[in-house]
């Protein structure tokens, strides 16, 4: 299995000189079972670049697996241009809308409307398939099996675990770690607790020893605590104890905040490193790094 970062930065793009480094592309994950399967994790601008990429290999058969259906996740979609060449196949998965009431067919009818864009999907000249998923519920691809978890973010949210070729991956999408809506002297605070720990314990039982990790993990936790409960997304510490906690080999922070220079993520990460007391190449500590695009891994390692 090999895995390559196309996309990394969180609601908007944000090209420019001080984020040439990491990228300013939104979020897409290639993912590439040894039999050669293609699976996409999102399809924010970053699956652009990778499109012009694959109009090296036609035809194209293309798994496109949509965490949710924010914008930063999915606009890149209509610009995938093996979708407007006959002979290749797009399958799009995702989870059932709850608030639209349906399913991730709305993700290209309602970005290619005339209104929105100027060519309607009906013009598409690939074979386009759309994929309901289920909770819990693997989907073979190829070599590689695909299962969705549900995360934690103001819309439906499916992280992906992908395994295959002796490998183990795991994307969150866009996920805040559950927390207690109660203040500690309420009466509900305790069972409210219990179900969060309860919901925890499951996902971690899900995950444990992962080899990779990809997690959302837009804020540091000052930044979050000051301002941005309930707005769906991680921090780099509460990430990097969560990756210890599953015993993964490596971590990698994405969704980045779309105002920080490149300059500026170093400096915070450094800063979450040391407030947790991360020790580089310690004995049983994750590698831990900032993604980036065109970062790759190969599995097994």
């Amino acid at each position: 299995m090999k895995v390559r970062f196309w996309g990394v930065r969180g609601s908007i793009p944000s090209p420019g000189p001080h984020t040439m480094r990491y990228g300013g592309n939104t979020t897409c994950i290639e993912v590439r079972g040894d039999d050669g399967t293609l699976v996409i994790l999102d399809a924010g601008t970053g699956i652009f670049p990778l499109a012009q990429h694959l109009l090296k290999q036609l035809p194209v058969t293309a798994n496109v697996f949509i965490t949710h259906t924010h914008w930063d996740h999915i606009q890149g979609l209509p610009f995938f241009t093996p979708i407007y060449i006959p002979g290749n196949t797009l399958r799009i998965h995702g989870p059932f809308d709850l608030i639209a009431q349906r399913g991730p067919e709305q993700v290209m009818d309602v970005q290619m409307q005339y209104s929105f864009f100027p060519i309607r999907e009906a013009e598409l000249k690939a074979a386009m398939d759309y994929v309901t998923l289920t909770v819990g519920e693997p989907v073979a691809v190829g070599s590689l099996t695909v299962t969705p978890v549900m995360l934690n973010h103001p819309v439906t949210n499916f992280g992906y675990r992908v395994d295959g070729d002796g490998a183990s991956v795991f994307f969150t999408g866009d996920h805040e770690p559950w927390a207690n809506i109660y203040a500690p002297e309420d009466v509900e605070f305790a069972d409210y607790q219990q179900i969060i720990d309860q919901q925890q314990a499951a996902l971690d039982a899900q995950l444990r020893g992962l080899d990779l990790l990809i997690a959302d993990s837009s804020y540091t936790e000052a930044e979050y605590r000051a301002g941005k409960v309930g707005w769906g997304h991680g921090t780099m510490e509460s990430h990097i104890a969560w990756a210890r906690r599953l015993g993964v080999k490596r971590l990698a922070c994405t969704h980045h905040e779309p105002t920080r220079s490149d300059d500026d993520l170093e400096r915070v990460f450094a800063a979450a490193l040391a407030s947790a007391n991360h020790v580089v190449g310690g004995d049983g500590e994750p590698e831990v790094m900032l993604a980036r695009e065109g970062l790759e891994f190969g599995f097994p390692a």
